[in-house]
């Protein structure tokens, strides 16, 4: 049975993944490693050492303590990083990121910039 926080890990991996449109298998060959072993790290059937969790950070461009927000009695680290992506929001972007048009793409994403910035303020 897998350890929570390596659960944890690995689905802060998965959502991050996702949210930068990349794939297991380019995550993979970024790390040297099968997509297999990509899913297992997401999973959190695998455990990430610290130089592959090291590796995955710059591959994802994100810092390491990343991985570690929103753990259970674990230091609140930024509210914008604690807030898991949901399912639908996943999808979501699994879908834009399918879109041929580069173009309407980006439209897209300028419309959810400019949603936001209107709702949250100056």
């Amino acid at each position: 049975m897998p350890h929570p926080t390596d659960v944890h890990v690995g689905r802060k991996v998965r959502d991050a993944r996702v949210a930068k449109w990349m794939s297991q298998t380019e995550l993979g060959a970024l790390l040297g490693v099968s997509f297999q072993q990509v899913q297992k790290y997401e999973k959190g059937t695998n455990r990430l050492g610290a130089s592959r969790l090291w590796a995955t950070a710059i591959a994802l461009d994100l810092p390491v303590p990343y991985f570690f927000e929103g753990l259970e009695g674990g230091p609140k680290m930024s509210e914008v990083n604690q807030a898991e992506l949901s399912r639908k929001a996943i999808a979501t972007a699994a879908k834009l990121h399918k879109l041929s048009n580069d173009t309407l793409r980006r439209q897209i994403i300028g419309l959810i910039d400019s949603a936001y910035e209107a709702e949250s303020g100056p």
